[in-house]
Formats: C-alpha cells, structure tokens, sequence
C-alpha cells in the first residue's frame, strides 16, 4: 500500500500547475469560460432565446439574460425532469440533484449534465486531495479508505434514463471503480434512506477499516462518531483508527464544532480541510493552512457574478465580475455553469478576503437573516457572538436557531434563540451577555437599535433539551447530511414549530 499511496500522491500533486495558472490569470480564465458556456448552448432553446451566437462580451451577456433563481427556471426543469433534452444545456441531462426546496416548493431538482460531474464536481474532489497531498508531502491517506457520509437519498428514477437524488447519491453512483476502492462504507449503506438505522450500519461497516480521513457534515459526523465509540466502547476515535489524519468538511461553519472534534480526534496533526460544495457546483476549497478562507475555484465550467446585497432588491441590479469585487463587503453569488443554471442565484452570500489570489469566507443566505427592525443581523455576525461566548463561558453548542420577537405594545422588539448545548456554559446568563455585547460590537446597526433597548431589547434564549433539533428535524421528514437547521430566519415559522417541541 505504500507504494499505491506514492503513486496517488504524485499524480495529485500534478494538478498543482494547473491551480497556479488559474490564480495567476482570474479574469482571462473567468473570461474564457464565459464564451466556452455560451458556444456551447447557442443550439439550445435557452440559448436561442437570448440569441447567444450574437453575445460577444460579458456586458453584452449581462443586459441580454436576466438574473434567475429557481422559480424562473422551474418550467424548463420541470420539462426536462420529463426527459425533454437541448432545453438548458446541449448534453443530455440525465441527473438531477435534490436539494431543500424553495417557499414554494418541498425539493429542488438541480440538473447535474456529464460535463458538470466531471469538469466540476469530481475535479472539486480531485483539487481537494491534490491540495492536501500538495501541503502535507507526508500524507499516507491512500494506505487505507476514506470514510464518506453519503446522501439519505436513494436514487430515484423519474421517467427513461431520468434519476434524481441528493447530491452526495449522485456522485457516489456516478465515481469511477478506482474511487469506489478507496471509500467506505459500501454503497448499499452510504445511500440508506433510514438516517437512524444508517448510522448504526455504518458505525458497524467502518469500525474493523482502515480510515485514514473522513467527509462529511460536521453534525452528522459527530454523530456518526458517538455511534462508533458506543459500540466499540473507547475513548476517541483514533482508539478506533489509529491511522486518521484528514477531515473533509462543509455546508455549515466548523468553528462552533472545532473543540468537540478536537475531544473526538484528540491529535494536533490532525488535518481539516474545509470545501464548499453545493448541488449547483463546487465552489471552493481551503488552500492554506490555519486558515478559513477558501479558495474560489475558476476553472470549473462555471462562471461568476456577484450582486452587493444591499441591491438585492432592486428592480434591475447589476452585478459584479471578479475585476469589480472589493475586500470584506456582503455579495450574493451569481452563476452560470455547464449544466445550464444561467445567471442563476444560488442563495448563499459571501465575503472576499483576498483579491489575489481570490479568496472567501461564506456570510450565510440572502434569505437566511434577520432585519426586521433595520438590524441586518447576518450568520457570520451571529457565529462570530457565538464563539466569542462558548470561548468567554465553556460552552459548547450542538444547534441554534432565531428570529424576530416583533412590537408588541410598549414593548420592544427583540430577538428569540434557541440553542442546544453540547456542553452548558458555566453561567448561562453571562453567556447571553458576551453574545449580545459581541454582535453589538460587530454590527453597528444591531448596536443602535440595541441603544438603551429603544428598538432591540436583550435577547431571549431558550437552553434546548438534548435532540431538540434532531427531533423536530426528524417530525419534518428532513433527517440526512443534506438537510441543515436554518440559523437565521425573518419570521417566526421555525421557531414557533421548535418552541411547541420544548
């Protein structure tokens, strides 16, 4: 096997060259692939409509094709989920992925086409190991497996050649038999639809290999990671593999879960490795160690837009390319890719800190926040509190939610949390404390309405039983790595429907 792990390690590494010339050159390769995407679906019925062969500059693609999301879409997915083809993108669309759905809609139906698996989602997969391999020359992650937190989804098939499932169900159907060799637990568990009896049969696959790294949602890992140490009785999780040193992580921010995978994994040369992957595309990767900034990936057949979010609701918003971006500023993502999402925004907001090369942290959700009296609390203002009060009180969190606590008479408005501790702070009431002083700190327009409680008084928060969240997640049908508790939300819906389980 040591052999084998040399091997991989260097033809990993080769990729190196090929990231270097990216950052070396953003906008010409941004550029390149913006007319790539554009000559490809000029046939289409999506690309005669806007008269893509007479589209020659971004400017011209930009005031031609209006900005989407998926309601705008919906009817030309909903078309192709038939199996009607050359709609979005000339290749045959014969996979879609799941996500969480819309207002309006349970799911959404991502089309995944052959060029995005292979150009996008499996080189993200590919540079994340190359990256790692390229930062730590020691690595022997390839003497043993990789133990990979699959989907909850079984793949569905829809109609002739159409199948849907969550993203993770998708790539695993799709990996090519060298990759499957590597990955455990076998697939016939990975895709379990049943999460509560899916932890227990992987716990029991995994617990006799080799792992040498581990991908998946923090939650659900952890989860996963108790199951392993109740049944074989030990510590921490290097009593059950001696040989782990990588941890592939995303979809949620890690650094509320760092100190209990630190007690899980107790190593500090244990390595995490931070990817934003979404059913859209594969976004970006950490690069650099000790660092949570992620490097935008460019070549990926997809090409970026970013709209400041303060013009998110204007009538005609313009958006910005990566010459245009400044340092620290909020910016929902727009995308086009080669699996034909046009000019598609994906929800999700970000900050630049670095132009050079590109480099971002994820802020949180264009819907995902609260401003119901001006506040413009965003989930990175809300972690950043957190952290800052679990550090202050020693306390750990599992979970959290919050929203508005509106007008109410001479009352003022508010914010309600819930929150489920790992580890309880030593003083509750200080630790809503250091919260609310930190976002007032971090966010002045939370600490003027925060001024002598005239808008804003003290939060309310609510110590959640054990499995608060995982209980109502579970009420909702919602169990599985793919589906996340909303942190921030404008109106009262999830809080209410948690608060009647407390």
């Amino acid at each position: 096997m040591a052999i084998v792990n040399s091997i991989f390690t260097w033809y990993m590494k080769k990729r190196i060259h090929q990231i270097e010339l990216f950052i070396k050159y953003p906008l010409d390769v941004q550029e390149e692939w913006l007319h790539s995407l554009i000559s490809s679906a000029a046939n289409t019925e999506w690309g005669k409509k806007y008269d893509y062969r007479s589209i020659l500059t971004i400017s011209q693609f930009k005031e031609r094709v209006p900005i989407q999301n998926y309601d705008t879409l919906k009817p030309y997915i909903e078309r192709m989920l038939k199996g009607e083809q050359n709609i979005l993108w000339p290749s045959d669309i014969k996979w879609f992925a799941k996500s969480s759905g819309t207002t309006s809609d349970r799911s959404k139906f991502i089309p995944v086409s052959a060029e995005a698996l292979e150009e996008c989602h499996f080189k993200g997969g590919k540079d994340m190991i190359s990256i790692y391999c390229n930062n730590q020359p020691q690595t022997q992650m390839f003497t043993g497996k990789g133990l990979v937190l699959g989907g909850s989804h079984q793949i569905n098939q829809l109609c002739q050649d159409i199948h849907c499932g969550d993203l993770s169900a998708v790539l695993i159907k799709n990996l090519p038999m060298w990759a499957e060799y590597y990955r455990t637990p076998d697939i016939s568990i990975a895709l379990m639809d049943n999460y509560e009896e899916k932890m227990d049969r992987m716990a029991e696959a995994t617990i006799k290999e080799n792992v040498t790294n581990i991908s998946g949602v923090p939650t659900w890992t952890i989860v996963l990671a108790k199951k392993v140490l109740e049944i074989t009785g030990k510590k921490n999780l290097l009593e059950v593999w001696p040989n782990l040193e990588l941890y592939f992580h995303g979809a949620v921010n890690f650094a509320p879960y760092r100190e209990q995978f630190k007690e899980l994994i107790p190593s500090p040369d244990m390595y995490y490795l931070e990817t934003y992957n979404a059913s859209e595309g594969f976004f970006g990767i950490q690069d650099q160690d000790n660092s949570e900034e992620l490097l935008l990936m460019l070549d990926y057949g997809i090409f970026y837009e970013f709209l400041p979010i303060e013009n998110l609701d204007d009538e005609n918003p313009q958006t910005l390319t990566l010459e245009q971006v400044q340092l620290h500023k909020n910016y929902a993502i727009i995308i086009s890719t080669n699996a034909g999402l046009w000019r598609y925004m994906i929800g999700d907001t970000i900050q630049f800190t670095s132009l050079s090369p590109f480099r971002i942290k994820i802020t949180g959700r264009t819907k995902h926040f609260i401003n119901a009296f001006g506040e413009e609390l965003i989930i990175d203002n809300a972690e950043n509190a957190l952290i800052k009060a679990c550090a202050i009180t020693e306390a750990k969190i599992k979970d959290y939610t919050a929203c508005p606590i509106y007008f109410k008479g001479e009352e003022a408005g508010g914010h309600e949390w819930i929150i489920e501790f790992e580890q309880q702070p030593n003083n509750f009431e200080q630790f809503i404390d250091v919260m609310d002083q930190t976002l007032r700190e971090i966010n002045s327009d939370y600490d003027a309405k925060r001024f002598k409680d005239m808008a804003l008084r003290r939060p309310k928060v609510h110590n959640a039983p054990a499995d608060t969240f995982y209980n109502w997640l579970k009420s909702r049908g919602k169990l599985g790595g793919q589906h996340k508790v909303p942190r921030l939300a404008n109106d009262r819906q999830y809080v209410d429907e948690i608060l009647e389980l407390l």
